[in-house]
C-alpha cells in the first residue's frame, strides 16, 4: 500500500508514521497561545521533527468542540508564514489542517504536501479540485456538523458501520474528482461529533476501516473523551493518549495524531517491536 503526498512517498507496512501538531491559534484545546508567533511554531515544528515526527500538521483554526470560526484572511496569517519557514527546511511532509480550499491552496504554493481535512463530509467539491491540483495527500476525516455544532447530540444506529460506509463513498467521490486513492488517508475522526460510546466502538473496531487498503490515521491526544472516561485533566491525559495510540497501531493504524511526539515514538515503536514477535 503507497500513500503520495507531492514529492513525498510512503510504502507500508513500514513503522507507523507520528503525525506532529503545529497549533497557530490562540483558543486550541490543548496548546492554544503557546505556539501563535510564527516564530515560536516553527521552532515547535523543528523541535517535533528532531523527536520523530515524520509529518507535521499546522493549523491556523481551532477545531475542538464549539470553536468559532476563524475569517480566512487571519487563517492565512497565521500559517503561511510558518509553512515557508518549515518547508525550507525540513524533509517531511507537511499537512495543513484546514477547512478552507483557499486556505488549503495558498498553503500547498507555500510548501505543504497534504491537506488534513476535517470537514471531509463537505458537500461540494472544491477542497478536492484542489487536492488534485497540486496531487496533494488528502487526510479525510469523518465529522458531523461544524466544530460549532458537532457535539450537539451526536446520534448513530451503528457508529462504526456508518462511518465505514462514510468512508467507502467518499473514496467514490474523491476518485471521480481527481484525487486518487493512493493520496488518501482514512481518519474516523475520534472526539468529531461522536460521544465517549461512539469514541470507545471505533477505537475497539478499527481493525474494522483496514480492509479499505488505505492507510489508517488516528488522533486521541489529550482529547476530551479520555477525561470523561478517567476524570483526569487535559495535563494528565498523556498516559491514557499513549494507550490508545499504541491499541490503534496493534489494530492496524498506520499514522497516529499526537502532541507529545517523542513519548508517542516511544510507545509506538515498542508495540511495534512486541507485535512483530507475535506467534500467528
Amino acid at each position: 500500500m503507497i500513500f503520495r503526498a507531492r514529492q513525498f512517498e510512503f510504502a507500508f507496512p513500514r513503522p507507523a508514521l507520528v503525525m506532529g501538531v503545529v497549533n497557530v491559534t490562540p483558543d486550541s484545546f490543548s496548546d492554544g497561545g503557546l505556539y501563535l508567533d510564527a516564530g515560536a511554531a516553527v521552532a515547535r515544528g523543528l523541535d517535533l521533527v528532531d523527536q520523530g515526527a515524520e509529518i507535521l500538521d499546522v493549523g491556523g483554526e481551532s477545531t475542538r468542540p464549539g470553536a468559532e470560526p476563524v475569517e480566512e484572511a487571519e487563517e492565512l496569517r497565521r500559517v503561511l508564514p510558518v509553512i515557508e519557514r518549515l518547508a525550507g527546511r525540513v524533509n517531511v511532509p507537511i499537512s495543513i489542517d484546514t477547512l478552507k480550499p483557499a486556505v488549503a491552496r495558498a498553503a500547498l504554493a507555500a510548501g505543504a504536501s497534504i491537506v488534513n481535512d476535517v470537514a471531509a463530509h463537505r458537500p461540494d467539491t472544491l477542497m478536492w479540485q484542489v487536492v488534485a491540483e497540486f496531487k496533494a495527500g488528502y487526510v479525510c476525516m469523518h465529522a458531523r456538523g461544524t466544530p460549532r455544532t458537532m457535539q450537539e447530540n451526536p446520534v448513530y444506529e451503528d457508529v462504526v458501520r456508518e462511518v465505514g460506509e462514510f468512508f467507502q463513498e467518499r473514496l467514490g467521490r474523491l476518485t471521480a474528482n481527481g484525487v486518487s486513492a493512493d493520496r488518501v488517508v482514512l481518519d474516523v475522526g475520534i472526539g468529531f461529533g461522536k460521544t465517549l460510546e461512539h469514541n470507545l466502538q471505533l477505537l475497539a473496531n478499527l481493525r474494522s476501516f483496514t480492509t479499505m487498503a488505505r492507510p489508517l490515521l488516528v488522533g486521541v491526544s489529550r482529547k476530551s473523551f479520555i477525561g470523561k472516561q478517567l476524570g483526569v485533566e487535559l495535563n494528565e491525559r498523556l498516559p491514557a493518549s499513549l494507550a490508545c495510540a499504541c491499541g490503534a497501531v496493534a489494530s492496524g493504524a498506520q499514522i497516529i495524531r499526537a502532541h507529545d511526539v517523542a513519548e508517542t515514538v516511544q510507545a509506538v515503536r515498542m508495540t511495534e517491536a512486541v507485535l512483530a514477535r507475535k506467534k500467528m
